[in-house]
């Protein structure tokens, strides 16, 4: 068992492993590589395996099971199971009471499991893990109308300008709006786009903490009813199309009608999220 990070041969097992995810696998390894720089985390590799876990960065007495990948060629010999349980190891001596296989924000793979890695929901409940909740995904498909400009035009008629690009003003309006976590994503974001009146932030959409991913998006709640969320989000898709994207994940939605009649997303991906207490 090696406890060390190797990013080719990571990425080598996430690829092959991750049928559903294979495309940005590897970008996914490279991301949880590279978390918030307070976040306790580890990678470690037993027989053809991988597995990455963290402490969660709001309850230390919480540890995640960030990414569990099996070669197929060294399947069904168990690997998976001793990957967990020298998570869950790491995890005890970090001080962790509770393990889960569930998203840890700002940098996480999925939400939790997605339901159609059906082997990796029977390990997680074999092992003792409870469901205790779903999340799920909506997808955009990019060659819908993403126009903007006559939104535009109508919010410069209301002194609202929109703007792109990661400015220390927006991260800031961020943090101060929401949490530390979606400050992390809007700075560490491939794209990111925010509306202005007077020198003041209203609102942000990003992509791509989260490789290839859409959110997280805000407004202000002074500002909400001026239409913005819809124009910033159709922005960002239109920037993933243009990064080569046919399709875009909405991660871990919320407010599944906006986006629905915002983009015509639909709701595609579904995660259980697991847990259980370390004895």
């Amino acid at each position: 068992m090696r406890q060390a990070w190797e990013a080719a041969w990571a990425c080598e097992v996430a690829e092959a492993a991750l049928t559903y995810d294979a495309p940005e696998a590897a970008a996914i390894v490279r991301r949880l590589a590279a978390p918030p720089a307070a976040r306790r985390w580890t990678s470690i590799e037993l027989d053809g395996g991988v597995v990455f876990a963290s402490l969660s960065g709001v309850d230390p007495s919480v540890g995640h099971v960030d990414l569990l990948a099996v070669h197929p060629e060294r399947q069904g010999r168990g690997t998976g199971r001793r990957l967990v349980r020298a998570a869950e190891d790491w995890l005890r001596a970090q001080g962790a009471r509770e393990a889960r296989f569930a998203g840890n924000p700002p940098c996480y793979a999925w939400p939790g499991i997605d339901v159609r890695y059906t082997p990796a929901a029977c390990l997680a409940e074999s092992l003792g893990y409870e469901h205790y909740r779903t999340a799920w995904n909506m997808t955009a498909d990019l060659a819908a109308d993403l126009d903007v400009a006559a939104d535009l035009e109508r919010l410069a008629g209301r002194g609202v300008s929109v703007h792109a690009g990661v400015t220390e003003q927006v991260v800031a309006f961020v943090r101060e709006q929401w949490n530390d976590a979606w400050a992390w994503e809007a700075a560490n974001a491939a794209g990111l786009h925010y509306a202005m009146r007077d020198g003041q932030v209203l609102a942000f959409a990003a992509w791509g903490a989260r490789p290839a991913w859409f959110g997280p998006m805000g407004t202000r709640p002074d500002a909400t009813g001026l239409g913005l969320g819809r124009v910033l989000l159709r922005r960002c898709l239109a920037e993933q199309r243009v990064a080569g994207q046919a399709t875009a994940q909405i991660g871990w939605v919320g407010p599944k009608r906006f986006y629905s009649r915002a983009v015509g997303a639909r709701v595609e991906r579904v995660f259980w999220l697991y847990r259980r207490e370390l004895g």
